[in-house]
C-alpha cells in the first residue's frame, strides 16, 4: 500500500502518533517521526519495521523549527508524499479538571492554540509550499477531536477551539490542493485509551465512560491509525475535505 512512499508524522511519539507511525511503516511507508523529544523520535524511528526511517526533534509551534524539520525529512527521505499532523496538547488543572472560560489564563489559551492549531498550520503550509505540480498519491491527514464537534467531553474550551480550527484549516487546504490531486482530510478521535485521555480519566472510570459509547469500549490508538491508513490509501483517492469520526458511535452525524 505504501511501498516506495514517504510520510512525515508530527507528535510521532505520542500514543496516537506512535500508532500511526507503526501502521504506516507496516504498510510500507518510510517514515519521518517528528516529536519535541528528539531522542524519543530517533528511538521510535529505529524500532519501526522496515528501513530508512528517521527521527527528528522539533517544537511544532516554532516556525523555523518546522521549516528545519521538514527540510531534514526531505534530505533523508526525498519528497514527502504523506503528512500526518498528530501533535497536540491538552492543558488541565492539577486535579485533572478543565478550566472554565472565565478561569482560563491567557498563556494556557495561547499555548494550546500554538501547538494544536498553529503547529498544524505550519506543517500544512510547509507541505503546501512544495506542491507546485500534480502529485499522485499525495495526502494530508490532520488530527482533530470529537471535542471540537461536541463542545468537549473533559476538554477545555481552549482545546475545543484549537481542534475546531484544525477542521476548518483542513477543508480550506483540501480545496486549494485539489487541483494538484492532493487530498486533505481530518480524523476526529473520541475517547481513545492514550496518555492524553489519562490526564482526565482514571482507569477506574473506564467502565462508566465506555457505557456511554455504543460499541461499549474505549478506542485504541490503533483504531485511529487504521482510519489514517485508509485516508492515505488508493481507496481514499476520491475522499477530500472530510472528517472521519473514530469514536465508537459516541457522536453520530
Amino acid at each position: 500500500m505504501g511501498k516506495g512512499r514517504t510520510a512525515l508524522v508530527t507528535g510521532g511519539c505520542g500514543g496516537i502518533g506512535a500508532a500511526i507511525c507503526r501502521r504506516l511503516a507496516d504498510d510500507g511507508f518510510t517514515v519521518a517521526v517528528v516529536d519535541r523529544d528528539a531522542g524519543a523520535a530517533v528511538g521510535l524511528a529505529t524500532a519501526l519495521p522496515g528501513t530508512g526511517h528517521v527521527g527528528i526533534g522539533a517544537d511544532v509551534a516554532e516556525e523555523m523549527a518546522v521549516e528545519a524539520a521538514f527540510a531534514a525529512a526531505e534530505a533523508a527521505l526525498g519528497p514527502i508524499d504523506v503528512l500526518v499532523t498528530a501533535a497536540g496538547i491538552l492543558m488541565l488543572r492539577p486535579d485533572g479538571n478543565r478550566n472554565a472560560v472565565a478561569e482560563t489564563p491567557l498563556d494556557e489559551w495561547q499555548r494550546t492554540q500554538e501547538v494544536n492549531a498553529t503547529g498544524t498550520f505550519l506543517f500544512c503550509r510547509a507541505y503546501a509550499r512544495r506542491v507546485t505540480e500534480p502529485r499522485r498519491g499525495a495526502r494530508v491527514v490532520t488530527v482533530s477531536s470529537v471535542a471540537a464537534q461536541l463542545g468537549g467531553y473533559r476538554s477545555s474550551s481552549a482545546y475545543i477551539a484549537s481542534k475546531s480550527a484544525v477542521i476548518g484549516l483542513t477543508k480550506g487546504l483540501a480545496r486549494e490542493l485539489a487541483p494538484y490531486g492532493v487530498t486533505a482530510n481530518s480524523v476526529a478521535p473520541g475517547l481513545i485509551d492514550a496518555p492524553m485521555l489519562r490526564l482526565s480519566l482514571d482507569p477506574a472510570d473506564d467502565a462508566r465512560a465506555a457505557a456511554g459509547i455504543p460499541l461499549g469500549r474505549l478506542g485504541t490508538p490503533g483504531d485511529v491509525a487504521g482510519a489514517v491508513a485508509f485516508l492515505v490509501s488508493a481507496d481514499a483517492a476520491y475522499v477530500t475535505g472530510c472528517t472521519i469520526d473514530v469514536n465508537g458511535g459516541y457522536r453520530m452525524q
